[in-house]
């Protein structure tokens, strides 16, 4: 596992939904989840790993790029853009899930990603505007639903909506399960 030694934009205590006043660094709370078992992203070589994998979640949106904040105008963190070019150039897997895959659609061009539907069904897709902002970065969203996955293969990137969708958490888990599952069969492993 690996993170970007930085700090975080900002903490959010969950259990309120708030913002709060302490301040972490994004490396040292990944090695808090991780156990320990992690280093830092500048670390990351394509030629040394089969695959690599982005979790979602909105630290991809705002410590991974400023997404978040920017939008259509964000900007990936050095490291995330050259691991995922180096990646794609040497036509290693690439597998990003929920918000992840702007990661892509910024920095792989014509790269095809999957964020969920494209339209808000009744609240069932809250972030359905995160499709219309992967074509403007210069990718192309591919509808699915979230157990499903979107599979370009000329960029060899896998991408699932996970948390885009408010469904139940197994749904999520099978689409996740789903990306991983396509990740590895792309290696040829």
């Amino acid at each position: 596992m690996f993170a970007p030694d930085i700090p975080q934009l900002h903490v959010i205590d969950h259990s309120k939904g708030e913002a709060s006043q302490e301040s972490r660094n994004v490396l040292a709370e990944s090695a808090r989840i991780a156990r320990g078992e992690i280093s830092a992203l500048s670390q990351l070589i394509a030629q040394d790993h089969d695959a690599v994998i982005f979790p979602g979640g909105f630290g991809a949106a705002k410590n991974l790029s400023s997404f978040a904040v920017d939008g259509e105008s964000c900007h990936v963190l050095a490291d995330v853009q050259r691991v995922l070019q180096e990646f794609s150039k040497v036509k290693k897997p690439i597998g990003l899930c929920c918000i992840a895959p702007v990661l892509a659609a910024k920095v792989i061009p014509g790269v095809e990603v999957t964020v969920g539907q494209e339209e808000e069904q009744g609240g069932k897709w809250p972030h359905a505007g995160t499709a219309k902002a992967i074509n403007a970065l210069g990718g192309k969203h591919c509808a699915k639903e979230v157990h499903e996955v979107h599979v370009d293969k000329t960029h060899r990137v896998v991408t699932t909506p996970a948390f885009m969708g408010h469904v139940p958490l197994h749904t999520i888990f099978d689409g996740i399960g789903a990306m991983v599952s396509a990740v590895i069969k792309l290696t040829g492993k």
